[in-house]
């Protein structure tokens, strides 16, 4: 069954190409989005490939979720909503922690308000939740049993131990995290993905909708902002590379992610939107592979060809974590899908485009000193 789709946030990386997927699907496509600067560039109608990428797939509405009335216009027609709008950064949002609640909680809070109190065709919401409710995540101990350590402290990471310990400071080994574990982010960021599926997953029901979670993982890939310097540092060292510019590897290099490549995460996404068994289900979206940020410098370099200075320095951010990697068997048992994309081929294929890309400014730097000036850097 064909259906129009509202995709807010959706001219965005993930929600552009999710728009063409829908469209050749054989579904309608409204697009909401404020297009900000730092996405999108100063002049988004000349500066931004992803909105122009939109022309002739979806009718595209500049505007906002925390605005009733940008929200209402969007709304009208739409069967499903994807809700991919919000403010992201891990860092950023330990200090523009109004900015981010207001866009991601009051965005999310006033988009089902709408929902609840004026008519509607809306019968699905698909939600864009995140890794970063986790927190640590889940780890084994030694014994075998399966525990969620807090957040590692300033104190212990300034002395240069960066592992993830027990209450009782007993090591742990990483295991995937599914579903099930505790939710417990360690950033501003995190509370708000965390707020925006619980508002999702909960209301949803009481109006009649259908709400799907996907908890996105670290996700890449040719399209993704090269201007924005929170999107994730596969963006962030390919600048520096082209630049010929050193690196500074935080921590010990060890930390690892869940990257997972962009088709696979709007293939999941579509899924999201029209399997049957998707409604009611939260679902991680990830590789499933833990890649360290040592190993993320080194395929960059030889996909690149060329390399530059690498430090480890030992600095550290307040609110991140230490490793990260998804299980995926609900994904695969319900909805059927396994992302398929490995972490070499997606590389290959990032940088083959960014290097039709001009060269970004150096925006990254900036973004270390507001947070080392907030004391949230060391």
């Amino acid at each position: 069954m064909a259906e129009h789709v509202l995709i807010t946030g959706g001219a965005g990386f993930i929600g552009s190409r999710l728009a063409r997927r829908l469209v050749d699907g054989g579904h309608a496509v409204t697009v909401l989005d404020a297009l900000i600067p730092q996405v999108h560039g100063a002049n988004p109608a000349e500066s931004s490939p992803l909105l122009k990428s939109l022309d002739g797939v979806a009718s595209v509405i500049h505007g906002t979720v925390t605005s009733v009335e940008d929200l209402r216009r969007a709304l009208s027609g739409a069967t499903v909503v994807v809700h991919l709008a919000a403010e992201t950064g891990t860092g950023q949002s330990m200090y523009e922690i109004d900015r981010y609640v207001e866009t991601n909680v009051g965005g999310t809070a006033k988009l089902l308000d709408l929902l609840a109190n004026e008519p509607h065709s809306v019968k699905r919401i698909v939600v864009a939740s995140s890794r970063s409710i986790y927190g640590e995540g889940a780890y084994e101990t030694s014994e075998g049993q399966i525990v969620y350590p807090p957040h590692r402290s300033d104190e212990a990471m300034s002395q240069g131990d960066f592992h993830v310990r027990g209450t009782q400071g007993e090591q742990l080994s990483l295991i995937p995290t599914d579903e099930t574990a505790k939710l417990h982010p360690s950033s501003v960021y995190g509370i708000t993905k965390q707020m925006q599926e619980s508002l999702i997953m909960t209301v949803g029901p009481t109006l009649g909708i259908e709400p799907v979670a996907l908890r996105y993982q670290n996700v890449y890939g040719p399209g993704q902002s090269l201007k924005n310097p929170y999107t994730g540092i596969l963006s962030i060292f390919s600048t520096l590379i082209r630049q010929g510019k050193p690196i500074n590897i935080f921590e010990d290099g060890l930390e690892s992610r869940d990257f997972v490549y962009i088709d696979d995460v709007v293939e999941a996404t579509y899924l999201g939107v029209t399997h049957a068994d998707a409604a009611g289900g939260v679902f991680n979206v990830g590789s499933g592979v833990a890649t360290t940020v040592s190993e993320v410098v080194g395929s960059l370099f030889k996909a690149f060809g060329t390399e530059v200075p690498t430090h480890i320095s030992g600095n550290y951010r307040l609110g991140d974590i230490r490793h990260n990697v998804a299980d995926t068997t609900r994904l695969r048992e319900v909805l059927g899908f396994t992302p398929e994309t490995p972490f070499a081929d997606g590389v290959q294929n990032f940088v083959e485009w960014v290097l039709t890309e001009p060269v970004e400014g150096d925006t990254y730097q900036r973004s270390l000193d507001e947070m080392a000036s907030r004391n949230l850097l060391k």
